[in-house]
Formats: C-alpha cells, sequence, structure tokens
C-alpha cells in the first residue's frame, strides 16, 4: 500500500500531527494499524461515509478487496475534540461516522468536492484543510485543557511519569484527573502512557539494540512487561518486531 504523510497549513500545526494519504492495491490483502495515541478522520473513494477513528488500545487488521484511495487527518492528542465536537471517550476502540458529528450537508459537500475525477491529492488536502480551519475558526479562543498539559507531561517522559504525581502537579484528584483525560483525550491515561512507552520502544528495536537494553532504556521494570505491551499493542513479540 503506497502510503505519505504531509504537513498541515500553519494555523493547525497546534492540532494535527499530519494529513495523509495513501492508496491500496488491488487484490485481497490486509494491513496491521498499532494503537498510536492519535484520532483520524478518513474520507475513501469507495463509496463509504467519511468516519473518525478514536483512540486504540489494540491493534486491528485492515482488509482491502479492492483498490482504495484514502485522504484523512491525524490529530494530535487532546486535539481531536476541538474539530469533533464530542467527547472523545465513547470513540475509543471504534469508529463514527462524519455525518453523525458534522451534519449531513457538509459532509456531502466535502466528499463530493474530493472525489471529483482529476483532483490531486494536493488539491484534495488543501478541501481537509479548509474544512478543518473552518471548523477551527468556529470553535472560538482556544485554551489549552488538562488533557493537553497531561499529554504534554506523558509525552516527554516517553510514559515513564506516574498517574499519581501527574494529577497532584495538575492540582486535582487522581479521579478527577482520569475523568477529564478520557473525556478530552480518549483512553485512560495509563493506558495512553503504556502505548506512548511501547511506540519508544517499538522505535528503538528497529535499531541495534537489544530487547534488554531497551527494557531498561524505556523504563520498564523487567522484559516481560515489554513483551506484554508488544502483545497487547503489537500481536507480536519483540523478538518478531525485530
Amino acid at each position: 500500500m503506497a502510503y505519505q504523510e504531509f504537513s498541515p497549513h500553519p494555523a493547525l500545526r497546534p492540532y494535527v500531527a499530519c494529513l495523509w494519504a495513501s492508496q491500496a492495491a488491488a487484490g485481497p490483502s490486509r494491513h496491521r494499524v498499532l494503537p498510536d495515541n492519535c484520532v483520524d478522520i478518513l474520507w475513501q473513494d469507495s463509496g463509504a461515509e467519511p468516519f473518525a477513528v478514536g483512540m486504540m488500545s489494540a491493534p486491528i487488521w485492515v482488509p482491502t478487496v479492492r483498490p482504495v484511495r484514502t485522504v484523512a487527518v491525524r490529530f494530535k492528542p487532546a486535539a481531536a475534540s476541538l474539530f469533533l465536537g464530542v467527547p472523545l471517550h465513547p470513540l475509543a476502540d471504534t469508529r463514527a461516522g462524519l455525518p453523525e458529528l458534522w451534519g449531513r450537508g457538509n459532509v456531502d459537500r466535502l466528499n463530493d468536492a474530493l472525489w471529483q475525477p482529476g483532483m490531486t491529492t494536493a488539491a484534495q488536502l488543501r478541501l481537509v484543510e479548509a474544512a478543518l480551519l473552518a471548523r477551527l475558526a468556529g470553535a472560538g479562543p482556544v485554551v489549552p485543557s488538562l488533557g493537553a498539559h497531561a499529554v504534554a507531561a506523558i509525552e516527554a517522559s516517553h510514559g515513564t511519569v506516574r498517574i499519581e504525581q501527574l494529577a497532584a502537579a495538575l492540582g486535582v484528584s487522581r479521579q478527577h484527573f482520569s475523568l477529564r483525560f478520557r473525556q478530552q483525550v480518549g483512553i485512560a491515561p495509563k493506558l495512553f502512557a503504556r502505548i506512548c512507552r511501547f511506540r519508544q520502544a517499538s522505535a528503538l528495536l528497529v535499531g541495534p539494540a537489544d530487547v534488554a537494553t531497551v527494557s531498561a532504556r524505556c523504563g520498564y521494570f523487567d522484559q516481560s512487561h515489554l513483551i506484554r505491551d508488544f502483545h497487547d499493542f503489537a500481536g507480536t513479540t519483540p523478538d518478531a518486531w525485530r
């Protein structure tokens, strides 16, 4: 499958990790998608409705039976609710049709424009950016949320910060912190931190470091905890991943 990422419009960069486009070839196939602590919106030329994909807690295999073109936006953690207009925790491990979130008329007009004959990927992404900029303008002044502050701290520590300490640093109880985090980010803070640490470990294992070294460097108590995360988030073992 051909896949390419693109930098977003400057005004969208605080909220959007990237825009992306892909083209799946003909013939039965499937590809694995891992949890990445992000929420995406996808538009496809298959005739299906555009949809938002919530935070994932496990890997999924996406089947393809015929050629499919996709253009999409990937939001940074804690940013998607600004554009979707809903709390994010009901979207975890599922998808929602975009008409339910943006309204049927708005979605149909954009989708029809995206798949006009002769549309280039660059032109399609400009249309997506225009729709996102309009949503951003309609949201009014943006104040960084508790979830955004927490995400920054968790990512800075590569998932090793203690949730109790983070809640205390933000001046709230752990229960209140967890509730607000799930609403604003989409999953529980401990799960978000585990995925963050797993992503660092999986990236390091592509290089020359061995499993024991990566386990220690990423702050795992022992290799069994690293193995568990690979089972949960990649459906494989660290050695097989290498």
